[in-house]
């Protein structure tokens, strides 16, 4: 049975405007060498795309350019257009901070901040300036129950959250975006550093919020990608190399590079 406060968080999410992702001819270069290479990709509202490929491929790189943690490095630039529901987030009018809150992001190496498990989800809402009590009580218990960590926490919600599992400490860390209300969530190999069991209980996850949030979803492994499903993007060398539904890009590749990928022969 579907515990009541995950029935209000779905129509809560489901009642709010629904964000697409679209890069268009998009180049980013650190200096003098070329991140991304003229890259074309569209993502669909409340869906999940992967976006898979090798070490240095510029996964991290699309990743960071959609919300623009990448301003914090020196020395970059782009060209070509990275679209938010239509608007190009490199826009000089754009309100950085406000486009973090809508685009959140869980990195491979989840790291809780030094306080108990309700503080570490508290604290994205309470610096939205939600102050009451019963909201913020609400915000969390609806993203623990959104990031299925819920029962596990439950009663020791007053743990240190360093005390968790590996697992249950990325899942903390998909509740703590959540609880912000972004509309787009982005995954940089979140189970790169997880146990299987683990790491098929993120993988539902992800398939279970695509049908009220935009994911975007990178990995190195193939098979991962295959079990995701959707719609998967193959990056090679900062090069969009194919773009398609999962069960066709693994099944019948139209690029050669995408098949010696994906079987292992290069990667």
């Amino acid at each position: 049975m579907i515990p009541v406060c995950w029935k209000r968080w779905r129509l809560m999410k489901t009642s709010r405007p629904k964000f697409k992702v679209e890069a268009v001819e998009f180049s980013y270069s650190y200096g003098d060498v070329t991140a991304l290479k003229k890259v074309n990709l569209g993502v669909k509202k409340n869906s999940l795309i992967t976006i898979m490929g090798p070490t240095g491929s510029g996964k991290t790189t699309f990743l960071r350019a959609l919300n623009r943690l990448n301003d914090l490095v020196g020395q970059t630039s782009h060209s070509g257009k990275l679209l938010l529901d239509g608007k190009d987030v490199y826009d000089r009018g754009t309100d950085v901070a406000d486009l973090r809150r809508k685009v959140g992001m869980v990195f491979a190496v989840p790291t809780p901040l030094p306080m108990s498990v309700f503080e570490n989800v508290a604290y994205g809402p309470r610096k939205k300036r939600v102050t009451s009590k019963g909201a913020i009580v609400e915000l969390v218990e609806k993203a623990l129950q959104a990031a299925a960590l819920w029962d596990e926490v439950k009663d020791r919600l007053d743990m240190p959250a360093q005390r968790l599992s590996g697992g249950q400490k990325q899942r903390l860390a998909l509740a703590r975006t959540l609880a912000v209300e972004p509309e787009v969530i982005l995954l940089d190999e979140p189970t790169s550093g997880l146990d299987p069991v683990s790491t098929l209980k993120i993988e539902e996850l992800m398939k279970r919020l695509a049908g009220s949030y935009t994911i975007v979803f990178v990995t190195h492994n193939p098979q991962q990608a295959a079990r995701l499903e959707g719609e998967v993007a193959f990056l090679y060398m900062g090069e969009m190399v194919e773009f398609g539904l999962a069960r066709e890009l693994f099944t019948r590749p139209r690029d050669r590079r995408t098949e010696d990928y994906i079987t292992g022969k290069v990667g």
